[in-house]
């Protein structure tokens, strides 16, 4: 399997939530499956099922959380030397040169992007658009929308 960039943020959440669900959520569940029992009749028991499949979802992201983390490439920003030019982890703002609005996205791996905190998949049309251009550089992208020009008015390795 190939090797996945991740920023530090992301590999940290993921860590996090592989925690939590080993250390907190795990034996919750367990508990809950042994008073279950304790109910009797196994066929019949609603709560016991519930926490039964609730272990079993439980049990698959730890396991895709693993996968995860051990086909990551840790990219960190922070350390490189800013050139101007937009690479993966770099935070980014350009400014569409139809409407003048200026966005700010920082391109980050798959299972990092949410657009609702600005962070963009490295896959995504206007990340690829962006990859490996300079500050200042004026750019075409094709969005779903059509195609939109940008000008790179920032780029931070933050």
């Amino acid at each position: 399997m190939k090797q996945v960039p991740m920023t530090v943020f992301g590999a940290k959440k993921l860590r996090e939530e592989l925690d939590f669900l080993k250390f907190e959520r795990r034996p919750k569940i367990t508990d809950a499956i042994a008073q279950a029992r304790e109910l009797g009749d196994l066929k019949e028991n609603a709560e016991y099922h519930a926490a039964r499949e609730e272990q079993g979802l439980c049990e698959a992201r730890i396991r895709l959380i693993e996968e995860k983390l051990s086909n990551v490439q840790i990219i960190d920003v922070t350390k490189m030397n800013n050139t101007g030019r937009v690479i993966f982890g770099a935070t980014i703002t350009i400014l569409n040169l139809d409407t003048d609005e200026e966005l700010t996205y920082k391109i980050v791996g798959d299972d990092e992007a949410d657009i609702k905190q600005n962070l963009i998949s490295v896959n995504s049309p206007i990340a690829r658009g962006l990859i490996g251009k300079q500050l200042n550089d004026e750019v075409t992208i094709q969005t779903p929308a059509g195609e939109i020009e940008y000008e790179i008015m920032n780029v931070e390795y933050v």
